[in-house]
């Protein structure tokens, strides 16, 4: 039985592995294994039938099975057009997720003794508002009540930062099994603040390990002379890529790595040192200095034109070459943090942060009106300190047990972060052009809510189209943006044109936005719901929950 403040989660739904959290009655952050007693587990999905089985039984039947398995399902979040068929039954990336949340959730409430509801789920920094929803979508669909969707940096910037004592700025190098993010963070005390984040959410060690397989088929054609292409074998592919990822873990402790390629009757011997996968693999290294530079630039922009430390957190940050690139071009020696589990630890943490800070919020509520006030504090910031220790030692009655002291710290810390995408809606410009204006600046602290006013584009319009978009670098083409959901807005008649429409954006502290739009002359108004293809609605959700719960998954 997990004994810990209160029945909170922290997930790490990773592209290539997951793992569970929760915060012990210590204050420490604990892992939970899985029923094969592995502290994460693969993010491999196979179909047997009417099972699904999820893990590294999974992970090993690609060899042979190709056509019922699903790996890296993570890239693919609110992506309307992936698919996955078994058996003439469609599957989304949200309900693949779900799988791998059921499998975790599930051994770890054997393990723990207790059924896990309330948790919170990570995703990359620079997961737009349509991977974010879907990501949460996937959550439901297992059946959990996802409180929060955090970003991996910062959860792992809160894993770190709460276990240091002096202040300091930290840029974390988040290099995963499929994404990749780079994020300064300024902690201090009682603060953990995200200033600037940038990255690539199909940047990660998936991409070194496809760097190999392509290696491995080259000196496969060159040894043998063989025409036919291995690639095009789906068995030996899949066998490929468990070699490499096996391979790449070898090099980052020895200096060679033998391989192995059978294929269409004939075998190829292959041997890979660390200088030949350093140089067949530097064009990806490059890519994260090249993203890591932007983001300073960033930085820099907002006044923060230093940092202190580098902290590595990722599987592939163990990779060698990752400390020698960052150290040749920083010339700082960066921190290997608990590569695998903190992101799981930091959401762990954030989770409980959040329970608790609701819990005192309603203590504090409740004392407010029994003193006859009217108005109790909105949040803890316009509390006091000794308001919120009462609260607390009134929490602990309640609770029955002792609230430690790295608990208490926790509730009294303010996390802040930032929008890692611009957004804004597409409007006419005067020479007759779309462009994306932008109401809600990437970078900019959340949670934020601006509005802006638009003008009709003509005559007796019955209707306007509010197309709200996601940008990475502030590009105002429509054609660089991701949309991310179309509303209309309907129209009194005889409006005459630039009649005044205002756009309102509203974006919480976990990435989530809300858009309103209202007619200023007529006095309509819609709240922009995101009902689109790439996002499952909540009818869609409670229905296909039903359905996929009657699958078993182990």
């Amino acid at each position: 039985m997990a004994e810990g403040p209160t029945h909170v989660y922290g997930i790490d739904l990773g592209t290539t592995y997951s793992a569970i959290a929760y915060v012990d009655e210590h204050g420490k952050p604990v892992i939970v294994p899985n029923q094969e007693s592995e502290r994460i587990t693969p993010s491999v999905v196979l179909f047997d039938g009417e099972n699904i089985i999820v893990g590294n039984t999974a992970k090993e039947s690609a060899r042979v099975e190709p056509h019922r398995v699903v790996t890296r399902i993570k890239q693919h979040m609110g992506d309307p057009n992936f698919v996955f068929q078994h058996e003439g039954q469609p599957f989304s990336p949200e309900d693949i997720s779900s799988f791998i949340l059921r499998k975790i959730v599930g051994d770890a409430e054997i393990a723990l003794g207790e059924p896990i509801h309330d948790v919170v789920i990570t995703c990359p920094a620079y997961f737009g508002a349509p991977e974010r929803e879907a990501t949460a979508n996937a959550g439901r669909l297992a059946g959990l009540e996802v409180r929060a969707i955090l970003n991996e940096p910062t959860a792992g910037a809160i894993a770190y930062g709460l276990e240091q004592g002096e202040d300091q700025t930290v840029l974390v190098y988040d290099l995963g099994g499929g994404t990749f993010d780079v994020t300064m963070i300024e902690i201090k005390d009682r603060l953990i603040r995200v200033i600037c984040t940038g990255g690539d959410h199909r940047l990660g060690g998936v991409l070194w390990d496809e760097a190999v397989v392509m290696y491995l088929a080259e000196q496969f054609r060159e040894q043998t002379g063989e025409s036919s292409d291995p690639l095009d074998d789906p068995e030996v592919l899949n066998d490929l890529f468990l070699q490499a990822e096996r391979g790449k873990k070898t090099l980052t402790q020895r200096e060679k790595a033998p391989f192995r390629v059978t294929h269409a009757g004939q075998q190829a011997r292959v041997e890979l040192d660390r200088v030949r996968f350093e140089e067949i693999t530097r064009h990806l290294m490059d890519r994260t200095i090249e993203l890591t530079s932007e983001m300073l630039a960033d930085a820099s922009a907002k006044g923060y034109t230093r940092f202190d430390k580098i902290i590595l957190v990722g599987g592939a940050t163990r990779m060698p070459q990752v400390r020698d690139r960052l150290v040749a071009e920083f010339n700082i020696e960066p921190e290997l943090y608990d590569p695998d589990e903190a992101v799981a630890k930091g959401a762990a943490l954030y989770a409980l942060k959040e329970s608790l800070v609701e819990q005192v919020q309603e203590i504090l509520a409740t004392q407010s009106a029994a003193d006859g006030s009217d108005t109790p504090p909105a949040d803890l910031s316009e509390a006091t300190e000794q308001q919120v220790a009462n609260a607390l030692d009134h929490l602990e009655k309640e609770l029955g047990f002792t609230l430690t002291g790295p608990v208490r710290e926790l509730v009294n810390t303010r996390i802040v972060n930032v929008l890692s995408k611009s957004l804004g809606v597409v409007a006419r410009d005067d020479q007759g052009r779309d462009v994306v204006v932008y109401l809600l600046p990437r970078n900019s602290e959340v949670p934020l809510d601006r509005s802006t006013d638009f003008g009709t584009d003509a005559d007796n319009q019955s209707a306007v189209d509010i197309r709200v978009m996601s940008g990475e670098r502030d590009s105002t083409d429509p054609l660089d943006c991701q949309e991310v959901g179309v509303a209309t807005l309907s129209l009194p008649d005889r409006l005459p044109a630039r009649s005044p429409i205002r756009v309102t954006f509203a974006i919480n502290a976990d990435g989530r936005l809300d858009v309103t739009a209202a007619d200023l002359t007529g006095g309509g108004s819609i709240d922009v719901a995101f009902e689109t293809e790439a996002v499952l609605n909540a009818e869609e959700v409670a229905e296909r929950s039903t359905a996929l719960r009657l699958m078993n998954v182990s």
